[in-house]
């Protein structure tokens, strides 16, 4: 029973953090650094791997669910740290930012601290996710105004 509920709350605190690493990974290093300036307390941190850039493959599957395809590739960032109390945080954005990664990363080990979850999740990663949310309606709308419709006239057949 005791191993149950342990293995449901880790499985809780790891969709909890795909979720706000996600919302970092999406998040400009505008925003970042404005939430960065916002800490009352900056961390000291050690690197266990310096940002680096490199590239990734980008797959796909036809029609949206059949077979995958190796349709691109695209540059990425990772890196990893280390907070001073042995809290490690992980990073990989899309792009050559070495500082947006670095600040996520810093950000992913704040968010493990309990004591710190709160106060970032609900100064930096709310607001950051309404902003990505605006940002996805925004799209969405300048796309559906440049919706065509198309029809099809069908031509009476004459006889003879």
């Amino acid at each position: 029973m005791v191993q149950d509920e342990r293995q449901e709350r880790a499985a809780g605190d790891n969709a909890d953090r795909r979720r706000w690493m996600g919302i970092l990974a999406r998040a400009g290093r505008g925003e970042l650094e404005e939430a960065w300036g916002t800490l009352h307390e900056q961390p000291t941190y050690e690197w266990l791997r310096q940002p680096e850039v490199g590239l990734v493959m980008v797959q796909a599957r036809a029609g949206g669910t059949g077979d995958a395809f190796n349709m691109t590739e695209m540059s990425m960032t990772r890196c990893a740290l280390r907070l001073a109390d042995g809290t490690t945080g992980y990073a990989y954005v899309q792009g050559r930012d070495t500082r947006q990664a670095e600040l996520a990363a810093v950000f992913d080990a704040l968010m493990q601290k309990p004591e710190h979850r709160f106060a970032i999740a609900s100064k930096v990663i709310e607001r950051l996710e309404s902003n990505q949310a605006e940002r996805r309606q925004q799209k969405s709308l300048k796309a559906a105004s440049t919706k065509v419709e198309f029809f099809t006239m069908v031509r009476a057949e004459t006889k003879k």
